[in-house]
């Protein structure tokens, strides 16, 4: 999932690997999905990991995760969005710049069935070296809609190797692996209510399986709150997730006069 971040220009980068929290494009639970903002629509995240168990007698410290992410394409069968976030682990506020960016086309775009595709990049990091946050994570998904069971999501993504590794297994290089994920809109009980259940493989600080639930207060601010399981559970223990989701008017519409009554 990585060469195409030179062509998308984007990314976000894990502000500390022992705490596996990525840079946030449009996405399920915790994987990336194929959903692209529109354009000029303005999308801010908050995102907060929680430790639920402690790590050799010691509780890791609580991530958040603040996030802008703007649709660029003024097009209705292939949208681009770029995205900067801004990461804190427990008050250490170094390096804490990211960037991400994804190419979607949406479903039956160019023919009837068709899936949804998706390719970008997170985790890009500003910082190299000693204490890097140049994960550069690359991926590309495809989904679709079945009937009344919901959308699946399939796909792949590649790390920088040097980063991504097993931390149980010596360092061992660990760089990429499986996305997968399930999610539906609950319309039997609300059209507020969404569900989902994501994985992403690898035992690196990226591999996990996420799930949880969306409420949409207004149709354009929703809260998540889900749970993440890290495949590496000697290295990472699990962590609850709270996640607040608003999208302002697209900005091209700032400047619209209001239609007379």
């Amino acid at each position: 999932m990585k060469t195409i971040n030179r062509l998308l220009t984007a990314g976000l980068v894990t502000a500390c690997m022992c705490t596996g929290v990525m840079a946030t494009p449009s996405t399920q639970i915790w994987i990336p999905s194929t959903d692209v903002q529109g354009f000029g629509v303005i999308h801010l995240g908050w995102d907060s990991y929680i430790k639920t168990e402690a790590l050799n007698g010691a509780y890791e410290g609580t991530v958040t995760n603040g996030g802008i992410t703007v649709g660029v394409l003024p097009f209705k069968k292939i949208g681009l969005e770029i995205g900067v976030d801004y990461r804190d682990i427990s008050a250490n506020h170094q390096y804490p710049v990211y960037l991400n960016a994804k190419l979607g086309v949406p479903e039956d775009a160019f023919f009837k069935y068709m899936p949804a595709i998706a390719v970008g990049s997170f985790d890009l990091g500003m910082h190299y070296g000693v204490g890097a946050t140049n994960y550069n994570v690359t991926y590309g998904l495809i989904a679709k809609n079945i009937w009344k069971l919901g959308r699946i999501s399939a796909g792949y993504y590649k790390g920088n190797d040097q980063l991504l590794v097993n931390a149980s297994d010596s360092g061992k290089k660990d760089a990429g692996g499986v996305l997968l994920s399930w999610d539906r809109t609950m319309t039997e009980i609300s059209d507020k209510i969404w569900l989902a259940v994501d994985y992403q493989g690898a035992k690196n600080s990226y591999g996990a399986l996420s799930f949880g639930a969306s409420y949409a207060v207004t149709p354009d601010a929703s809260f998540i709150i889900g749970y993440d399981i890290w495949n590496d559970d000697k290295s990472f223990k699990p962590t609850a997730t709270v996640q607040v989701d608003i999208n302002l008017p697209a900005v091209q519409d700032w400047f619209k006069k209001a239609a007379p009554k």
